[in-house]
């Protein structure tokens, strides 16, 4: 209960010897070290000084079955791409994640899938759950509502639901992750699950869970709209 308890509070502040800044990186991704052999290190650049965890972490990727799913991660990495060549490469993406996702879950071998959505995105949920049997799956879909639990369970207001004075159901990713751990799903796909919800499906998900969609109610779940825009019209985010 207690590292459930740090796990959802946050831990303690990151020593300052431990910070990792890859986002601060000043150089282009073909000339940093991580992408090019004898490329350029930024600032506490982990590839240099982070060893240990290096060889922590290949020896992860040597254990069944983690070796296979990597593997195959990394085919399917490098098939959404078209005419491949030694150089000058050029890349040429031709997939959507949908079907990148379809595919992967075919080269794992996995059939069984969950579907974990947000009721906002009923009638998306409803088109993907279609895609995937029509491509021979067996779904297990839940909605984020399931239960039907009132917010005041979990200590929310009146003024604090979205529908004051009314019956106003609480977002369940706890059950919905039990849900498809009940339906032992061999892989898991979430749609449009909002900001924390998502991060509790993960931690109660047995199967490995990607995520087709997030949720953005302004973006129209594009939430790469707004940083794409954080020069001009979404400038006050900065502020």
């Amino acid at each position: 209960m207690r590292n459930t308890i740090k796990y959802l509070q946050g831990g303690a502040k990151l020593k300052k010897e431990n910070r990792v800044r890859c986002a601060e990186c000043p150089h282009g991704p073909r000339e940093r070290i991580c992408m090019t052999p004898g490329g350029k290190p930024g600032k506490d650049c982990p590839t240099l000084t982070k060893k240990i965890l290096m060889r922590k972490a290949n020896g992860e990727y040597r254990k069944k079955p983690v070796a296979e799913f990597a593997r195959q991660t990394a085919i399917q990495e490098g098939e959404c791409y078209v005419e491949r060549q030694k150089g000058p490469y050029a890349m040429h993406p031709v997939k959507p994640r949908i079907l990148e996702i379809m595919e992967f879950a075919k080269r794992m071998g996995y059939k069984r899938l969950g579907l974990v959505f947000c009721v906002g995105l009923a009638k998306e949920a409803e088109v993907v759950n279609e895609l995937l049997e029509n491509r021979g799956f067996e779904t297990t879909s839940v909605a984020c509502k399931v239960g039907g639990i009132p917010k005041e369970e979990i200590g929310i207001k009146d003024e604090e639901k979205i529908f004051i004075g009314q019956h106003d159901s609480m977002c369940n990713p706890i059950l919905q992750a039990m849900v498809v751990n009940d339906a032992k799903t061999d892989f898991n796909i979430l749609l449009g699950l909002c900001v924390g919800h998502d991060s509790l499906f993960f931690k109660y998900a047995d199967a490995p869970t990607t995520v087709l969609a997030v949720k953005d109610r302004v973006t129209g779940h594009n939430p790469l709209a707004a940083i794409y825009t954080s020069g001009n019209f979404y400038a006050w985010l900065n502020k």
